[in-house]
């Protein structure tokens, strides 16, 4: 018989998993007294939820367990109907799109999209298709939904994109999409801004969503190499205080936990190690703490390490904590996880992910369940070593892509705004903050504003230790 605290993580992730929405910051009624009520009321809060009487109802046992507003989830059962669902969803985006076709700004503007290409993706590209821009999207062989690739051509947006490509075949297939010929790019990974820089192929400029990516532009700009502009997507407040915390700490989390939960195997039957305690290896931590694992974490940076440290985690070398343990890399740098930690461990996944974070050669995998490999007599590494949050699930949850689609778009009125000189540009904080005040009115919360005292002084340079005796006090009050 299944104990109630397994139930009730059961019953939230099902919640996660069949309608792409966040836990964290939503409400949740958990009706019932017994011991799995119990455990969805301490769990949830754990998660960052809140408990009340409006939002989401939780019901264990009755035959409908899931409420969304007093009806059951709607049905998302095709691609169409899980885009759709997505922008449903997407307020914030869809406010700042709908700013940019009033304007007029991407009217007659091609603009490549180059990401995950799944529900939420398909609704940014929608977005920009609307606004006035003209829209392509190109996906990664790993990273594409051939389902909702579909749907996008059948509503007029050109997809690129192969499962079945690999090697020369799949650089071939981007080098082509680069030459239908693009004003912006929106790019995840970076991966095809680089490639149009060694290809010689023109770009006005492009934004950038992810840490990994940021990185070798930044070291193409110290080297003279990078030729466009490109706004820092991912280092918006509310990009990765969001996107990487909340979004990717859930959805990795939760399809690791399915994924094992398949196979007999439960979150706490080992320990875990997060390699990297950046904002997703916080996320990651956050998110096992809540479900009761015990958690090392492991990193190179002594400052995240010693944060990590006061977070209640222990830290140590990898190579002195990882026997036996649930390993989740959240470095999004190659080589994370080498042959040696593959024999190690006991089960291996990458949360977020680049290329080659873990040494395996897949052709020397075992299947041993959906998504799960044995890797020799080592380890059971979980979606090949990709992105579990895409592989074994749906990336992550469709708030969560609001905003950080929202930050996206802000970065195209950014980049046509005026001419921005070649190099990495921070997005603006001013555009950050209406951005996220546009998600709280979307929300329905509503915040203090600063006071006029409060604005006066803080325009005032002198300290307030001395200020009634200052003698610019002195000679303003007698001038």
């Amino acid at each position: 018989m299944t104990d109630p605290r397994t139930t009730a993580e059961r019953l939230v992730r099902r919640f996660a998993r069949e309608t792409n929405l966040l836990v964290a910051g939503r409400a949740f009624a958990v009706e019932g007294t017994d011991a799995v009520a119990e455990e969805l009321r301490r769990l949830l809060p754990a998660l960052g939820a809140r408990l009340g009487t409006r939002g989401v109802s939780f019901a264990p046992g009755a035959e409908t367990e899931i409420l969304i507003d007093g009806a059951a989830p709607p049905a998302r059962t095709d691609a169409a109907q899980r885009v759709d669902n997505a922008g449903a969803h997407m307020p914030v985006s869809t406010l700042i799109a709908a700013r940019l076709r009033e304007q007029g700004i991407v009217r007659g503007i091609r603009i490549g999209i180059a990401m995950v290409l799944e529900p939420k993706t398909a609704q940014l590209a929608l977005l920009l298709r609307n606004a006035g821009a003209d829209v392509a999207v190109y996906a990664h062989p790993d990273e594409i939904d051939v389902a909702v690739a579909e749907v996008l051509r059948d509503r007029g947006i050109p997809v690129d994109g192969d499962p079945a490509l690999g090697g020369a075949e799949e650089r071939a297939a981007a080098v082509a999409f680069l030459r239908r010929g693009f004003d912006l790019l929106l790019d995840d990974g970076s991966h095809l801004i680089r490639l149009a820089h060694e290809e010689g192929i023109a770009l006005r400029g492009a934004a950038e969503e992810t840490t990994s990516g940021l990185a070798p532009l930044r070291l193409m700009q110290q080297q003279g190499l990078l030729g466009i502009p490109v706004i820092a997507v991912n280092d918006a407040r509310l990009k990765t205080s969001f996107d990487n915390r909340y979004g990717t700490g859930q959805s990795c989390v939760f399809a690791i936990a399915d994924v094992l939960d398949a196979a007999g195997i439960g979150l706490r039957d080992q320990p875990a190690v997060v390699i990297g305690y950046g904002p997703v290896g916080e996320g990651v931590a956050a998110h096992l703490r809540a479900f009761g694992v015990d958690i090392a974490v492991a990193e190179t940076d002594p400052v995240r390490a010693l944060r990590a440290a006061h977070d209640g985690f222990a830290i140590g070398r990898l190579a002195d904590v990882a026997q036996g343990a649930l390993v989740i890399s959240a470095t999004g740098a190659a080589h994370t996880v080498d042959t040696a930690t593959l024999g190690a461990a006991r089960i291996v996944a990458v949360a977020g992910g680049v290329p080659g974070e873990v040494d395996v050669d897949i052709s020397q995998l075992r299947p041993e369940g959906v998504h799960l490999d044995r890797v020799g007599d080592g380890a059971l590494l979980i979606a090949q070593g990709g992105c579990v949050n895409l592989a074994a699930a749906e990336g992550n949850p469709i708030e969560i892509m609001d905003l950080s689609f929202a930050v996206q778009l802000g970065a195209v009125e950014q980049l046509l705004a005026g001419a921005l000189p070649a190099g990495v540009h921070p997005f603006p904080e001013e555009a950050d903050q209406a951005i996220a005040r546009a998600a709280l009115d979307a929300r329905g919360d509503t915040i203090d504003s600063r006071s006029p005292e409060q604005q006066q002084a803080e325009s005032e340079w002198r300290s307030r230790r001395y200020l009634a005796s200052s003698a610019f006090v002195a000679e303003e009050g007698s001038a």
